[in-house]
């Protein structure tokens, strides 16, 4: 494992609390928004929509919801519930105004803490918040435990090969290339990101596959969010470049009998 902070140095900030630090909020969403210049909107969403399905009918936990803006799109789908979890305040807070006027709900606790009765939901999502945490099994479990038969879980966190070496300080332009190192030195990641310091945990493609498993899930699907060219408003030179690195890792999973 590589530590998390040198000798000397305090501790970055973990989890949800990372957004409430000033100014990254605002920096995040600027950028997690941005149209066909954020990676999010040219890989990670349509693959998310691709494997979401149907949602008419479903209790949907968000898990890690930030903004909410995806519970908007699935209350107006037709989804019977959504509730979004969320360690941060600042967040919480956006993701209440996002919510305004919808039956949705939001409540601000640690992913880690999440627990809730058998067959609550019949969906739970969760984008790019697992590699937040340090120990998956116990959320995995409390996930299975808080799904109805023939629920599902959804999960898109921050690629392997980029949780694997920091990137470096001060790069402003688009990046043109990427290190992978230390790929099987699993475990905590310092980096400096949206202006501030935050710890990420990095596994290995097969250990989120194994993490599901173990908590007896079936892996229904496996994507790495390749670029979509309808997304980039016809950008040549932007696609390409978007295909040069998987940025993202889909799994979903649902639930195996007993």
């Amino acid at each position: 494992m590589i530590p998390s902070s040198a000798a000397g140095e305090p501790d970055p900030v973990r989890g949800g609390a990372f957004y409430d630090a000033p100014q990254v909020l605002e920096r995040y969403l600027r950028h997690r928004h941005s149209g066909t210049r954020s990676p999010n909107h040219v890989m990670e969403e349509p693959a998310l929509f691709d494997e979401l399905g149907p949602v008419s009918g479903l209790r949907v936990l968000d898990l890690g919801c930030g903004d909410a803006a995806i519970g908007r799109t699935l209350l107006a789908s037709g989804c019977r519930g959504y509730l979004g979890i969320d360690g941060s305040a600042e967040m919480v807070r956006a993701a209440t105004a996002t919510l305004q006027g919808t039956p949705g709900r939001v409540e601000r606790m640690d992913i880690e803490a999440f627990s809730a009765p058998p067959h609550t939901f019949d969906l739970i999502v969760s984008r790019l918040a697992l590699h937040y945490v340090e120990d998956l099994d116990p959320v995995l479990a409390a996930c299975r435990r808080a799904l109805a038969p023939g629920g599902r879980l959804l999960v898109t966190v921050v690629h392997p090969v980029i949780t694997s070496h920091e990137t470096p300080r001060g790069a402003k332009e688009a990046r043109t290339d990427w290190v992978v190192d230390d790929y099987f030195d699993t475990g905590a990641r310092r980096r400096d990101w949206m202006g501030d310091t935050v710890t990420w945990y990095h596994r290995t493609v097969e250990d989120y596959v194994t993490a599901l498993t173990r908590a007896r899930f079936a892996v229904t699907a496996l994507r790495e969010c390749a670029p979509r060219h309808d997304r980039l408003d016809g950008d040549p030179a932007e696609f390409a470049r978007r295909r040069r690195v998987p940025l993202f890792l889909l799994l979903a999973g649902s639930i195996m009998e007993a």
